[in-house]
């Protein structure tokens, strides 16, 4: 038997993330504009808006991206490596899954 189209439950899904991909737009254009409002020399392309949403804009690097995504040693919720808001550390989840099954 076959299954069920489901294009009626992505355009659910689709709808819902809606809201999210409109705020960190605003979010992204807002850390840009406050990035133009200081002197170039001043401009360094990562911060955070209102003291709490990171933003980094920054040409990304290895060394930078690897410390984001995999550090063994670092929080589960980290500052995005590029972009507004914050990402996953891979590397700390495995450290902390590696040290509960150790435990066991």
């Amino acid at each position: 038997m076959t299954k069920p189209d489901t294009a009626p439950d992505k355009k659910r899904r689709s709808s819902a993330m809606r809201p999210l991909k409109v705020l960190v737009a605003v979010l992204a254009i807002a850390a840009v504009i406050k990035e133009l409002r200081l002197p170039k020399e001043q401009r360094t392309w990562h911060g955070a808006l209102a003291g709490f949403v990171p933003y980094d804009f920054r040409m990304p690097t290895i060394d930078r991206i690897k410390s984001t995504v995999w550090n063994p040693d670092g929080a589960i919720i980290v500052n995005r490596a590029f972009g507004v808001g914050w990402t996953i550390n891979l590397g700390a989840i495995v450290a902390k899954v590696r040290a509960r099954s150790a435990a066991a």
